[in-house]
């Protein structure tokens, strides 16, 4: 039996996850990690005070420690920092991701390893897969609708081998059952949404409250003046409502398909196939996080969560560095999202992940 430190949030799937792990005998201590609490008055519900005392019940009802630890320092640094100087520069940032390698396998798992425990467990739909040669790989969760993979994707491989994901195997109806067989007191509470540990915020709300409105026109793929913006920062390519701008064209939007920074210019196209910069032939995607090995030639690289992985050929254009050529051009890439490659010849099992950067339009603007 293993010394675990569980990170318990106050929700039902961390909670079924350290439930779990107490029943099959393992020594488990629970740490909520305190990283958000709002103190700057963003509009919006912030609800830490109430995650905290649910994590204490769960930790009462299945006779274990309960740590707070507090990572409100290192989560500011490296995880709103971030947030916000990707959108300063036009880039689509994405901190759930970045949060899973840098704060709960980060700064949670040093911790975790300091204080003699031998891996962090949490509530991700995931599992892991111990290879015969010692790697370690992240698949797939077995529930394909809430597989979490993806939010895996830049760990770094000894972060992965203190990885334990005890619900990866098992379906959310499954584990909101289980809430209730333990007698958890979290069974019928509502899933968390919004920003990583921060609540229910808009990203709109959060953004505006630290980056200021940097007012300028909206155009279409011609340059005609169709209305005016508060920020690019605001955006992102791919976007279908939030510009306020109605489409002449009956039954077809307006969509975002382009950021002019220059000349502070929001660039829409109505939503179709050959909307010039709203389809990609292929990118590149940089400062990849990687196992042992190299990445194979043919992957299968998912662009964001609930988009499919999409086929693609791959070569290296530097160390951490590939250019990938999609089979068929993907929808609405930016600048900033996190690309997570997983293996075509064993389609669960996730090889690594990085950030695009250059994006080539299938029909590029201009």
């Amino acid at each position: 039996m293993a010394r675990i430190l569980s990170a318990v949030s106050g929700g039902v799937d961390s909670a079924v996850a350290t439930a779990l792990l107490v029943q099959q005998g393992h020594e488990v201590v629970g740490a909520y990690m305190k990283n958000w609490i709002n103190e700057e008055g963003i509009p919006g519900e912030c609800p830490w005070e109430q995650d905290i005392e649910d994590a204490r019940a769960i930790c009462r009802v299945l006779g274990i420690e309960l740590r707070v630890v507090d990572l409100i320092e290192q989560y500011r640094t490296r995880i709103v920092n971030y947030l916000l100087e990707g959108y300063r520069v036009g880039a689509t940032p994405n901190p759930d991701v970045l949060c899973n390698r840098e704060i709960k396998f980060g700064v949670l798992l040093d911790y975790a390893l300091e204080q003699g425990f031998e891996g962090v467990a949490t509530g991700h739909y995931a599992k892991r897969e111990d290879a015969p040669g010692g790697e370690h790989y992240i698949l797939r969760g077995d529930d394909p609708n809430k597989d979490q993979s993806y939010f895996l994707a830049l760990m770094r491989a000894e972060q992965v081998a203190h990885a334990i994901f005890p619900i990866g195997g098992i379906a959310k109806p499954r584990v909101r059952e289980l809430a209730r067989e333990f007698n958890l007191p979290v069974a019928l509470k509502k899933d968390s949404q919004g920003i990583c540990f921060i609540g229910q915020v808009k990203m709109s709300d959060f953004l505006r409250h630290f980056i200021p409105d940097h007012p300028g026109d909206i155009v279409d793929t011609s340059g005609r003046v169709l209305g005016h913006h508060l920020g690019l920062h605001l955006f992102t390519i791919g976007q279908r409502k939030g510009h306020h701008i109605a489409s002449p064209r009956e039954g077809v939007a307006y969509v975002v398909v382009g950021k002019d920074i220059a000349r502070n210019r929001l660039i829409l196209d109505y939503e179709s196939p050959d909307a010039p910069g709203l389809y990609a032939a292929g990118a590149s995607v940089g400062h990849i996080t990687n196992g042992c090995h190299p990445l194979p030639e043919r992957v299968l690289a998912q662009p964001r969560y609930r988009s499919p992985a999409e086929p693609a050929s791959l070569r290296y254009i530097g160390d951490d560095c590939v250019q990938l050529t999609f089979d068929r051009p993907v929808r609405a890439l930016s600048p900033g999202q996190i690309c997570a490659f997983y293996d075509p010849a064993a389609p669960a099992r996730l090889l690594a992940g990085g950030f695009f950067s250059h994006i080539a339009s299938s029909r590029p603007l201009g």
